[in-house]
């Protein structure tokens, strides 16, 4: 009763082959559907295709452009300067943070016994 056994399910299930102690497993039949009649439906007569009229072609039509009249420039007035590197105020250092104390290390469990 092992894995060569012929008669054995085990066996058969290794050779690959069915019987009575290992039946094939039933399929199920697929239901076989009506087929719906086709209707033949019937060709309409295609309109026929219109001729297309010429196009009359535009011309182009050259505009004059208009001059544009150029302005004189406005008095030269003071732009803001820009504060220099000398001019600016030192930035403020931080004060360092405070070291963390070290934390204390866990006191350790005693074993029971």
């Amino acid at each position: 009763m092992g894995k060569g056994d012929k008669k054995s399910r085990r066996g058969k299930i290794i050779l690959g082959s069915y019987g009575v102690r290992r039946p094939r497993k039933k399929i199920d039949k697929p239901v076989i559907k009506q087929v719906k009649v086709v209707e033949v439906k019937e060709v309409k007569e295609t309109k026929p295709v219109k001729e297309k009229k010429e196009v009359k072609e535009v011309k182009e039509v050259k505009v004059a452009k208009e001059k544009v009249e150029v302005k004189a420039p406005k008095a030269a007035s003071p732009k803001a300067k820009k504060p220099s590197a000398a001019e600016k105020p030192a930035k403020e250092e931080k004060p360092s943070k405070a070291e963390k104390p070290a934390k204390e290390p866990k006191p350790k469990k005693e074993k029971k016994s």
